[in-house]
Protein backbone atom coordinates (compact mmCIF):
# COMPACT_ATOMS: atom_id res chain seq x y z
CA UNK A 1 0.00 0.00 0.00
CA UNK A 2 1.19 3.58 -0.55
CA UNK A 3 2.88 5.44 2.30
CA UNK A 4 0.00 7.95 2.45
CA UNK A 5 -2.22 5.23 4.00
CA UNK A 6 0.23 4.34 6.81
CA UNK A 7 -0.83 4.88 10.41
CA UNK A 8 0.86 7.74 12.26
CA UNK A 9 3.62 6.48 14.55
CA UNK A 10 3.73 3.02 12.99
CA UNK A 11 7.08 1.80 11.63
CA UNK A 12 6.94 0.33 8.11
CA UNK A 13 9.39 -1.26 5.69
CA UNK A 14 9.69 0.21 2.18
CA UNK A 15 8.82 -2.45 -0.43
CA UNK A 16 9.06 -0.39 -3.64
CA UNK A 17 9.77 3.15 -4.83
CA UNK A 18 8.02 4.12 -8.07
CA UNK A 19 8.09 6.99 -10.50
CA UNK A 20 10.43 8.24 -13.19
CA UNK A 21 14.17 7.55 -12.80
CA UNK A 22 14.64 11.16 -11.64
CA UNK A 23 11.94 10.83 -8.96
CA UNK A 24 13.36 7.50 -7.79
CA UNK A 25 16.86 9.00 -7.52
CA UNK A 26 15.53 12.02 -5.60
CA UNK A 27 13.66 9.82 -3.11
CA UNK A 28 16.69 7.54 -2.77
CA UNK A 29 18.86 10.57 -1.95
CA UNK A 30 16.36 11.49 0.79
CA UNK A 31 16.75 7.99 2.29
CA UNK A 32 13.76 6.16 0.82
CA UNK A 33 15.40 2.88 -0.19
CA UNK A 34 13.85 -0.59 -0.55
CA UNK A 35 14.17 -2.45 2.73
CA UNK A 36 14.54 0.77 4.72
CA UNK A 37 12.36 1.70 7.66
CA UNK A 38 9.96 4.66 7.52
CA UNK A 39 7.62 6.07 10.17
CA UNK A 40 4.89 8.64 9.51
CA UNK A 41 5.14 11.47 12.06
CA UNK A 42 2.22 13.53 10.78
CA UNK A 43 0.13 14.22 7.71
CA UNK A 44 -1.43 17.64 7.25
CA UNK A 45 -2.17 20.06 4.45
CA UNK A 46 -1.33 17.54 1.74
CA UNK A 47 2.19 17.00 3.04
CA UNK A 48 3.52 14.01 4.93
CA UNK A 49 6.27 14.28 7.55
CA UNK A 50 8.17 11.03 7.97
CA UNK A 51 11.12 9.76 9.95
CA UNK A 52 13.54 7.95 7.64
CA UNK A 53 17.12 7.01 8.54
CA UNK A 54 16.84 8.94 11.83
CA UNK A 55 15.96 12.13 9.94
CA UNK A 56 12.63 13.91 9.58
CA UNK A 57 11.68 14.60 5.98
CA UNK A 58 8.61 16.39 4.62
CA UNK A 59 7.35 15.12 1.27
CA UNK A 60 4.28 15.94 -0.78
CA UNK A 61 1.30 13.60 -0.84
CA UNK A 62 2.08 12.96 -4.52
CA UNK A 63 5.58 11.71 -3.66
CA UNK A 64 4.28 9.65 -0.73
CA UNK A 65 1.92 7.83 -3.11
CA UNK A 66 4.95 6.54 -5.04
CA UNK A 67 6.45 4.88 -1.96
CA UNK A 68 4.99 1.42 -1.32
CA UNK A 69 5.15 -0.17 2.12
Amino acid sequence: MPLVFAQTGESNIIKKVGGTPEVKKHLENLGFVVGGSVTVISAAGGNVIVNVKETRVAISREMAQRIMI
